[in-house]
């Protein structure tokens, strides 16, 4: 994997626009102290996610599971919101054929289709129960706090589902995973006999994609965990460079922190070529936004940080989002993906008597057209002076995308320190936690007032 980034530099672009090389200079000066703070904070236990990489009990452990008891099932359906769904969503529409639940059981090597269930709509919940056969699914709930109001409240309508049509056997199609020690469904494992697995302490929900939250489902569908967690190895070994050039993960959040902050280009688009990777943007725009986003820095001054992610992919967005890129306000910073060798390409027949307009096309792919479709939007981008850079990947494995995870997960930790911010909190949804409980009567939360004119100023 690498990563062109010229095009988010001012020589390279048309105009004034962009950051000046000799600013990137003085960045590099400054990454010796913003690597010593992230190994600092590392040794203090804030970076849990680095350890992930190696797990090995935990592969034998989800292994043995997903070749057993969790082949027994033609249907996986998962119990999530946020980091607890999202990333099992960005590994099956990357690693897995496309319309994967719609194949046949040859079509999908017989292994079990996946449903993520990540919001409490009851016409989608609804929807997904009428459409599963409840003898012959596995139910895996994931909150690593085991209270998360929403995945709870799935949990109840799902177990009552389980429970009509299979009585006290209910218990033998769950599993959870959630904290080791602490929390509700560790309650409820303990006292129902329903087999866990643990979410490392250490491990914020954003930040789990690479531990059993993600690795349980990732498995069961026949993806190689092993080849996940050693892509992701290879991004922490290259984390390890002291220079900002040669560290990837560390030079792209410096360039999306100078961009933000100094540029006025808050809002930073991650744009791949490819469906494979479009539930993968969705999980970037997760972490990037929870993380970074934040009232105070770490010293406790109001700072109201944080650069707004946008996901998008090519070549589809180019006829939606690009006019913008392009000509709208200069306050974006795109990163587009390319896959080199893409697992399938088709080529674009000839015919006899087509228009001149059409008769370019033949003799060429779409996986061709895909790439022209990228090269021709980052060049335009860059003579109408937009900044842009591309992550580059050899193709589209575990292995990729497991250092690919790993690439932005260090990305965001190297710039909760470029921001001067804790990437590993989010007091804000704690408040609307907390005033969700109050509204929904939970004991010790008092309900809180609708703020004034919320009722009122209607149209």
């Amino acid at each position: 994997m690498k990563l062109s980034y010229g095009r988010m530099l001012q020589d390279q672009l048309e105009g004034s626009e962009g950051l000046p090389r000799a600013r990137l200079d003085s960045l590099a000066e400054r990454f010796p102290a913003i690597q010593a703070e992230v190994r600092d904070r590392r040794g203090k236990g804030e970076y849990g996610f680095y350890r992930l990489i190696d797990q090995p009990d935990t592969v034998r452990e989800i292994s043995t599971f997903a070749d057993g008891l969790g082949q027994a099932h033609d249907h996986v359906l998962v119990l999530g919101i946020g980091g607890s769904a999202l990333g099992a969503k960005a590994l099956l529409n990357a690693l897995r054929p496309p319309a994967w639940n719609e194949l046949d059981d040859e079509g999908r090597e017989f292994f079990p289709r996946l449903t993520v269930l990540e919001n409490v709509d009851p016409t989608s919940i609804g929807a997904a129960l009428r459409r599963i056969d409840p003898r012959r699914v596995l139910v895996n709930v994931i909150s690593k706090s085991g209270g998360t109001a929403e995945t709870m409240a799935q949990y109840l309508v799902v177990r009552a589902w389980l429970e009509d049509a299979l009585g006290a056997a209910a218990y033998r199609h769950l599993v959870f995973t959630t904290d080791p020690a602490r929390g509700a469904l560790r309650e409820l494992a303990r006292t129902d006999g329903i087999a866990t697995l643990d979410v490392p302490p250490e491990v914020g929900g954003r930040f789990s994609v690479l531990s059993p939250v993600g690795l349980l489902p990732a498995a069961l569908v026949g993806i190689d965990i092993s080849e996940l967690l050693a892509g992701a190895g290879r991004a922490v070994a290259r984390a390890e460079a002291d220079g900002l050039r040669q560290n990837a993960a560390a030079l792209w959040a410096a360039l999306m922190y100078a961009a933000d902050t100094e540029l006025g280009a808050p809002i930073h688009v991650l744009m791949p070529y490819t469906d494979r990777l479009r539930e993968f943007a969705e999980w970037y725009r997760q972490l990037w936004a929870e993380s970074l986003g934040k009232r105070e820095n770490r010293a406790g001054k109001t700072v109201l940080a944080g650069p707004t992610p946008l996901a998008a992919v090519g070549a589809t967005d180019q006829h939606s989002q690009v006019q913008l890129f392009m000509e709208g306000p200069r306050d974006k910073a795109i990163t587009f993906i390319t896959v080199e060798q893409l697992s399938e390409d088709l080529p674009i027949p000839a015919r006899e008597h087509l228009p001149a307009e059409l008769a370019y096309l033949a003799g060429h792919t779409l996986g061709g057209l895909l790439r022209a479709e990228y090269e021709a939007t980052s060049t335009a981008l860059a003579q109408m002076g937009r900044m842009n850079c591309t992550l580059r990947l050899p193709d589209l494995s575990a292995g990729t995308l497991g250092e690919l995870i790993m690439f932005f997960q260090l990305a965001t930790g190297y710039a909760g320190v470029w921001y001067g911010v804790d990437p590993f909190d989010q007091p804000g949804v704690e408040l609307g936690k907390r005033l969700t409980y109050g509204a929904m009567g939970r004991p010790g939360f008092d309900p809180q007032p609708r703020p004034s004119g919320d009722a009122t100023d209607e149209a």
